[in-house]
């Protein structure tokens, strides 16, 4: 029934897409969808390389039979275990019941934690070849890229990486999955809110990741979302660079939680000393309607971050307070801060929001601003000149070390 793509010789795409799922993980919009990418070799032995989210299982089995023909299928090999890409499994085991489950040590043991499958199992060693034939496959165990039992696996004549999550994006496939025969316009900004959201934590793996590819001069990277890459390979892999350094293009962000309208009026203002001093990329949000994942893609992008928060029970407004926790978590480096705040009758809010910038260990702006009540003369001036210091120190390069790859 179905007619897969094939993307390379043998090597056929059999992933589906979901436009049903509202939020992926229960926490990240979804409004372009997401890919669930498989891919199907087809040679003297035949390797499913990874598999779906069960609720897109029936309509993978009818994509993996369509491509299989009536044959076998020898091998399942799984690079990564998260239950988008592994809750399959059980369900594909039922069709093919000789099939051998391909992983190393840390896989095999979750297969069996996750759906209480023990046998007809292979383990592998890092740099391990599997042969299927004319398409010898090695395996590359890449941890902590995002969880511990990460791998990817590489077609070694076809120079086809298949790298699990690493180098994915959100958006469906409309139609085509090779870059090349797409417009990808939609997909890099999905592909840096992907990153911040999801591998952001583990820049220092990601950076060990790249050194250990680099050798195996990979023609295309097939991720289990989003396109398959090969005409942007060298651009997808900068990417995934830039992010894992914590590099950043010139720009501001200014993030903000109002309930009456006098932080927002600060935001505006330290927004008119920024493009008065030269800063054209800035992004304003209010927390109480960006979405958290968005305003992580734009931290991620721009070098400048300015908060400003009321005090609100004595603490910090608390959607700021969720999303500062958010960027902890992730260990965001090299950035550069501001910081405003306004209160009624005590002021709490830029106490915590200079608290938090030591602990990131950032450049920071001489001055922050801590209004009583409305804006007063004096500190929208200040306020303009906030703007104005952070403008100057963003245009100054960070020196940050050069990819490690």
């Amino acid at each position: 029934m179905f007619q897969n793509q094939e993307i390379a010789k043998d090597i056929f795409y059999v992933g589906v897409n979901d436009r049903q799922k509202h939020k992926f993980e229960n926490m990240l919009p979804l409004p372009l969808g997401v890919s669930y990418n498989a891919y199907m070799i087809i040679d003297e032995k035949t390797a499913l390389i990874d598999t779906v989210d069960i609720a897109m299982g029936d309509l993978f089995i009818d994509k993996i039979q369509s491509q299989l023909k009536g044959r076998k299928l020898d091998y399942l090999i799984i690079n990564h275990m998260e239950p988008d890409h592994s809750g399959s499994i059980k369900l594909i085991r039922k069709y093919y019941p000789e099939m051998i489950i391909v992983g190393n040590s840390k896989t095999l043991s979750m297969v069996e934690g996750f759906y209480g499958v023990d046998n007809n199992m292979l383990e592998i060693k890092d740099e391990e070849v599997l042969s299927l034939g004319k398409h010898k496959l090695q395996f590359h165990l890449t941890p902590m890229v995002h969880w511990p039992e990460t791998m990817m696996t590489f077609d070694q004549g076809e120079k086809v990486l298949f790298s699990g999550d690493a180098f994915g994006c959100f958006g469906t496939l409309d139609g085509a999955v090779v870059d090349s025969d797409m417009n990808i316009d939609r997909y890099w900004d999905e592909m840096t809110r992907y990153y911040a959201n999801i591998v952001g934590k583990y820049g220092a793996a990601v950076q060990k990741a790249l050194k250990k590819l680099t050798p195996l001069d990979f023609e295309m990277i097939c991720s289990t979302h989003g396109p398959i890459w090969k005409e942007y390979v060298s651009e997808v892999v900068d990417k995934y660079d830039q992010y894992s350094r914590y590099d950043s293009e010139e720009g501001v962000v200014i993030v903000y939680g109002s309930m009456y309208g006098f932080t927002e009026l600060m935001a505006e203002t330290v927004a008119q000393g920024l493009a008065q001093n030269g800063i054209k990329t800035i992004i304003i949000h209010n927390v109480s309607k960006s979405d958290p994942s968005v305003i992580l893609q734009d931290i991620f992008k721009y070098r400048g971050l300015i908060v400003g928060s009321p005090t609100y029970s004595n603490e910090l407004y608390p959607e700021v307070e969720s999303l500062l926790r958010k960027i902890e978590i992730r260990g965001v480096k090299h950035r550069i801060f501001g910081c405003f705040g306004s209160f009624t009758w005590a002021s709490a809010a830029v106490k915590r929001l200079n608290s938090f910038v030591e602990t990131m260990k950032w450049t920071k702006a001489e001055i922050s601003v801590d209004e009583k009540q409305g804006l007063k003369e004096d500190n929208y001036k200040a306020c303009l000149e906030l703007g104005r210091q952070v403008a100057e120190l963003v245009k100054i390069p960070i020196e940050i070390p050069q990819h490690c790859v």
